[in-house]
């Protein structure tokens, strides 16, 4: 989806961040682990911290709902053909199955069409391939223009 080489080479340097550096992210341990135009993919670790129940050892639904809308909106970024900031307007979550115990997460989110304003994603969860999925997701994604910040000498005056 983006055209220029060199503006996705920017995104693939900036992308990681909105996972791995996003402190509710972090905390959640989730890692970007694959990027291209339009497409991210990302993987939540097992941790007993994140268990929803306690008897089975089953990770919480909202992990999962979690790493499918940071997922989605870093496909959304990496379709992008010029710098905006994106907000999820809509996050619709199907649940298949849990995730099995002891089991890393894999998602991974398409964006597959964009507008000027609104951009939609598809995205999966699944444990090593799609062939089984934990949850599926479709979602709608607000892009803005950037705004300077303040104390910006360009937004000075």
């Amino acid at each position: 989806m983006t055209a220029d080489p060199d503006f996705f080479d920017l995104i693939r340097q900036y992308a990681p961040n909105i996972i791995n550096k996003v402190p509710y992210a972090k905390t959640l341990g989730f890692e970007l682990v694959e990027l291209e135009p339009g497409r991210a993919v990302a993987r939540a670790p097992y941790q007993a911290e994140t268990i929803g129940d306690i008897e089975t050892g089953i990770i919480h639904g909202g992990v999962v709902t979690a790493l499918l809308d940071n997922v989605s909106g870093v496909s959304v970024i990496a379709a992008l053909s010029e710098m905006k900031s994106t907000a999820t307007l809509d996050l619709r979550i199907d649940y298949m199955r849990p995730a099995e115990v002891g089991r890393d997460i894999i998602a991974e989110a398409k964006c597959y069409h964009m507008t000027r304003t609104v951009a939609f994603t598809r995205a999966w969860a699944y444990h090593e391939t799609k062939d089984r999925v934990i949850a599926t997701a479709s979602g709608s994604f607000a892009l803005n223009p950037i705004k300077q910040f303040p104390g910006d000498s360009e937004g000075e005056g």
